[in-house]
């Protein structure tokens, strides 16, 4: 009998310290569907029992493990434990979650609103306070932790500027017969997957909008970031948002999977594209609506018209910024032959700017500790793989920078790189960058487009029909002339090919979380 363990496999290599006694039970699992021998119907009673196996199995997992130990990346040491929620917790705060839906639909527009605000308003008062915490969960650095929490205020005003507008009814046709209306209505309940990179905009991305427009929402917070995410919920209870309306949930990866298996109204993720994937198919089967923002190898281009100063400063910093961890930080770099080398030259010097390492909690301090004790090993390896196919460091080690105690990897800058690197086709997410030289506008475009990724790219030149004609044949949800690692509430944020599905921001944004109704109304006196 012919069983894919594909599934399995994901189940025995579940990143959690405490999970050996899950995985021997999925290990006995296993050799017990094996077992299993039926000469007319064995491979219907194998995927039977095997299925029950691994809903046990991940019930199990869910059980076991009771806290989340939240280590700062900076120092190693642990800041707090989290309890995680179980099989029967979760279970209890969708059915509560379900409950409140109907209620808080009807509650008015307005009274949302003034809790959403109160919420920013809030934000705003506790502004230090959850910056600290948030550099003692992931690592960045104070000062932009601060300006994380500042803009969050600029997105809340979008949403509650524009969303009674989108929810309004439109009349599609009319005549003296009939009418054809069209109305929007809340998707439900939706589970909010959120990120640890940032916290803040990504969670307000979806909690906020999905709020305004009569959803309740199940968050749940990175494992990276859970204080934060604690800190979300306690500020929008106290604005007024009624806990069964917003309700944290707690845990590892499975229990992200078990959000996405419930019943929902939508799912709405952000991370990479692997467990996109895993969330997509966990929410298939309930024909849930599903949103992705995944990862990205955004690409930029410098023409050889540009002003080399202001690129090289532009895109060092949005390769660097949070320390190279934003979803759109800039992660190819092509520059035109004719002003290579002065690129590189100031491109170097604006990073080795950078490299003074200080303790996040410093308002000095710029780069920060990875918030992934893994990813330094990672980058290690990218840096080792294009050294060895001809790329030189320009700046930097591309090693752990073994005088600090924390995550730290030294900000590197490599040259002479191609696209035989796997630094130039797979996800960095940390402060490594490649500078490769190009010899036209056609070869630039070529390589952008080498990519499985396609979230954003932008052009430096002077010359904005250029810019235009060159962007317009780069698959990317979203183009900068002139700029890079910039997000706009005012526009969609979507990406493209394995970068995800759906948008966040814009009017496209709170559509997200409506549902059209067809309605036909004919005057039975015509």
């Amino acid at each position: 009998v012919k069983l894919d363990l594909r599934l399995h496999e994901a189940l025995l290599f579940v990143p959690c310290p405490r999970t050996l006694a899950a995985k021997m039970f999925a290990l006995r699992t296993r050799i017990a569907a094996h077992s299993t021998k039926n000469a007319i119907s064995g491979r219907l009673i194998l995927a039977r029992g095997f299925a029950k196996h691994v809903d046990n199995a991940r019930a199990v997992i869910l059980d076991r493990e009771s806290t989340l130990e939240v280590v700062n990346p900076t120092t190693g040491r642990i800041e707090k434990e989290i309890p995680v929620d179980t099989h029967a917790s979760l279970q209890s705060k969708f059915q509560k979650s379900k409950a409140a839906q109907g209620t808080w639909a009807k509650v008015p527009i307005s009274e949302k609103i003034n809790m959403l605000q109160r919420f920013g308003t809030y934000l705003d008062e506790e502004k230090d306070a959850l910056a600290t915490t948030l550099t003692k969960e992931m690592g960045k650095p104070i000062s932009q932790a601060r300006n994380e929490i500042n803009a969050v205020k600029q997105r809340i005003s979008f949403f509650v500027d524009h969303t009674e507008e989108v929810m309004k009814s439109e009349v599609a046709r009319k005549t003296d017969a009939f009418e054809e209306i069209v109305s929007y209505e809340p998707l439900g309940v939706v589970g909010n997957i959120s990120a640890w990179n940032y916290p803040y905009f990504v969670g307000a991305n979806v909690f906020v909008p999905a709020l305004l427009t009569g959803n309740t929402v199940l968050y749940k917070p990175s494992e990276y970031t859970p204080m934060t995410g604690d800190h979300i919920a306690r500020l929008l209870h106290k604005s007024g948002v009624p806990e069964e309306v917003f309700t944290v949930v707690h845990g590892r990866g499975q229990i992200g999977e078990a959000v996405a298996g419930l019943p929902l109204g939508g799912v709405f993720f952000t991370g990479s594209h692997p467990t996109g994937v895993k969330v997509a198919s966990k929410a298939a089967p309930n024909m849930a609506r599903v949103q992705l923002e995944l990862g990205g190898k955004d690409p930029a281009y410098v023409c050889a018209d540009a002003d080399v100063e202001m690129a090289a400063k532009s895109l060092a910093d949005g390769a660097f910024y949070n320390t190279g961890q934003s979803c759109c930080s800039v992660e190819r770099i092509y520059i035109h032959r004719s002003v290579y080398s002065k690129f590189v030259d100031v491109f170097v010097a604006e990073v080795k700017g950078f490299s003074a390492i200080h303790d996040p909690l410093d308002s000095k301090a710029y780069i920060g500790p990875l918030a992934r004790s893994v990813q330094v090993d990672f980058l290690k390896h990218l840096t080792d793989h294009a050294l060895r196919r001809g790329a030189q460091i320009a700046c930097g080690t591309g090693q752990r920078l073994s005088e600090h105690n924390g995550n730290y990897f030294s900000p590197t800058v490599l040259t002479n790189v191609n696209h035989k690197m796997e630094l130039q086709h797979l996800e960095t997410f940390g402060p490594l960058i490649g500078l490769q030289m190009v010899e036209n506008d056609e070869e630039a475009i070529a390589l952008m487009n080498d990519t499985t990724y396609g979230l954003t790219a932008g052009v430096y030149t002077p010359d904005r029909a250029r810019a235009e004609r060159i962007l317009g044949q780069v698959d990317s949800g979203t183009s900068y002339w002139n700029a890079c690692d910039r997000v706009s509430p005012f526009l969609p944020w979507s990406g493209r090919k394995f970068s995800g599905v759906g948008s966040t921001l814009g009017k496209e944004g709170i559509r997200a979380f409506l549902r059209p109704r067809g309605w036909h109304m004919v005057n039975p006196s015509k």
